[in-house]
């Protein structure tokens, strides 16, 4: 079936291109949101509460971000494995 072809080329361009945008940045910052989520997932120190003190506190100080900086090795390997998986779809023998 041609179809699984198209889709692991498909999947190793994209891993490709996904590679190339994790070396060209350093860091990136997070949302209010994605903060929270990821202070309620990994349990690690507190983020500020909804309540009616820390929303008069807003006003004030800015909103709770974090920033995260990949590895630069995730980015070689994203590379790397999106070349594999592409040779591996031109390899697949046409049905």
């Amino acid at each position: 079936m041609s179809m699984y072809r198209n889709r692991y080329f498909l999947a190793g361009i994209l891993l490709i291109l996904l590679g190339i945008q994790f070396r060209m940045v350093d860091s990136f910052v997070l949302n209010e949101h994605a903060t929270r989520a990821l202070a309620r997932v990994s349990k690690s120190g507190a983020v500020a509460d909804t309540s009616s003190m820390s929303s008069m506190m807003l006003g004030i100080h800015p909103n709770p971000t974090k920033r995260v900086e990949p590895p630069r090795w995730l980015g070689l390997a994203m590379i790397t494995v999106g070349a594999i998986v592409s040779f591996h779809a031109i390899a697949i023998p046409k049905t």
